[in-house]
Formats: structure tokens, sequence, C-alpha cells
């Protein structure tokens, strides 16, 4: 059985064209049988050795290999209520020149994103990547494709929390298409820098440093009121007049504000705002979360992002 372990490099990601065939995962592993044969990968071939055999209740697919290569089965079965039941149909869904089998002990195939990495970065040219992963788990992704998410955030402290948040619920989230988080990190300091100022004001300590030759107090501490360059978002404004009565040179730091000031996202964009609080927007390809988001808000978010740039979809 050829294998392919080749080495991780980054290759770019797409959403789904209108009209493309969906991407297929399988629900749970157990649904997928590996098995040697000694036919031709072939309709007639497999469908001539399976057909009438037992199958376990849970198995929907076959991955069948043989010195020829892979292929992929898709299986009915005469009854899904007793252990085994015979097989009463067999569909070929790829054959050997279309299926890839990758050995990646890193990839958990439960997480559709982690297997669209493996499919995209060691067999982007196949319609089918059946990978051998984590605990030895077998399963595949039918037309691969992954979702291009931009997760759009500010620094430091790093490491940036919202890309952090979103790359983490990519690799773990069960019920998510493949997605490939873009990290797009705007240095505040560097906006700082931008305006010239011996002294500025950042909303909290972990905002972040001065540019050079200049001092930084924080907003959260009230220190005594200095001639200043605030460094924020609409709402430390809003604090700086309740704390000190007036209004002061401001630099925005509100990704959602300045992405909005260019002219608005022509991709899928995950982003963050401080004037939202439990509640997570969506405007066209851009979904903006709490400034202080959970997982949980950042699992909606993506989820609402997928729906909207990548519907053909399906878990099987």
């Amino acid at each position: 059985m050829p294998t392919e372990d080749v080495p991780t490099e980054t290759v770019p990601t797409e959403t789904v064209p209108t009209g493309a065939a969906p991407t297929v995962v399988p629900l749970r592993y157990r649904e997928v049988a590996f098995t040697a044969v000694d036919v031709p990968l072939t309709q007639d071939g497999l469908a001539g050795l399976l057909v009438g055999r037992e199958a376990y209740r849970r198995t929907r697919f076959v991955v069948a290999h043989s010195e020829a290569g892979v292929a992929l089965v898709k299986v009915a079965k005469q009854s899904d209520d007793p252990i085994f039941s015979p097989i009463t149909d067999a569909e070929m869904l790829t054959g050997p020149g279309e299926t890839a089998f990758v050995m990646a002990p890193d990839i958990d195939v439960g997480v559709p994103s982690q297997l669209g990495r493996a499919a995209a970065q060691r067999a982007p040219a196949a319609k089918c990547v059946v990978v051998q992963g984590l605990y030895e788990h077998v399963s595949f992704i039918l037309n691969p494709r992954q979702v291009q998410v931009r997760a759009v955030d500010v620094a430091p402290p790093y490491p940036a929390k919202l890309v952090d948040q979103a790359t983490k619920m990519a690799d773990i989230a069960e019920d998510l298409p493949p997605l490939a988080i873009r990290p797009d990190v705007i240095d505040i300091v560097e906006l700082a820098r931008q305006h010239p100022a011996g002294q500025y004001l950042f909303p909290c300590r972990g905002s972040g440093a001065a540019p050079p030759g200049a001092t930084v107090a924080y907003l959260d501490e009230r220190p005594q009121r200095q001639d200043w360059v605030l460094v924020g978002c609409e709402r430390s404004r809003e604090i700086y007049r309740h704390a000190y009565g007036a209004d002061v040179p401001f630099v925005q730091m509100c990704p959602r504000e300045i992405l909005v000031a260019r002219g608005g996202p022509d991709e899928p964009v995950l982003t963050k705002c401080c004037r939202l609080e439990e509640d997570i927007e969506r405007a066209g390809l851009m979904v903006v979360v709490p400034w202080g988001a959970t997982l949980r808000h950042v699992r909606e978010g993506l989820r609402l992002l997928a729906e909207a740039v990548a519907p053909s979809w399906v878990r099987e």
C-alpha cells in the first residue's frame, strides 16, 4: 500500500465554490473500516467482494487497500440494528488514482480542521485523503477544502488572545467544518509610533510598552492627568471622559473599527470589539465577538462564519 508523509508546507486555502461537491468527513472514525483486499480496486471488484459480507452496524465506509493503492467505498447494510449485518450495496467513491493515504500520528482524525490541514499540507491534489492519525485511528476527508478565516486582533500582549483562541478552537471542534485560521495581528505599539508623542495612555498594563523615548501610563490605574495620547477604543474614551471630565487626543486600536475604516473585509474575518459584552454580531463576511470573548463566543463566531461562506460540507 503506498503511503505519503511529506514535509509540512503552507498551502493556500479557499472557500467552497458555488456548486462544488460537498466536503465529506465521517461523523465518527468508527464508521470507517480499514481493510486489505486482493481484488482490483474498481467498482466491480470491490462490490463483488463486499456485497453479501457482514459488516459492523456502525460501518458506513470501507477504506480498501492493496499493492495497487487505496480506494474509498460507501456501503449500505441490510439493517443497522444487529451488531453485524450483510452489506447490500457498495459504491466506490474514489479509486487509487485519486485517493491518498497519509500517516500522520499528530493528527486527531475526529477533528475536521485537523483532517483538512493534513490534506492541504500532505496531499493537496487528492480528491480523497485517508489519514491514519493519533491513537492509530483511520478516517478520511473527501473533496477536501479548508475555510480560511482571518483572525484580526491586537497585541501586545502576546500571543494575541483571539488568534490563540480561534486556533485552539479550530483544532478541537468536532462539529465545525475544516478551518484554517490566518493570524492578522495589529501591533498597538506601532500604532502609537505613527502618532508621535512624549506620553501615551494605554487602557491597561497588559496593553504594551511605549515607543522608544516615550513614557506610558495606564487608564485603569487612574493616574494623575498628563499631556497624553490615548491609544485605545471608544470604550476607553468613555472611561477617560468619566474619569477626567474631558476628551484626549486619540489613536484607534479597536480591530473592528480599523477594519471598517479600511473599507471592511473581502474575506471571512473574526475579530472583536469592547462594545460587545455577550452578543456576537455578523455583518457580511465579518463576525465580531466581545473583547473578553470566551471559547464559547469564539466557537459560535467561527460557526457563523462557516455557515456564511461554506454551507457545502457534510458529516456522515
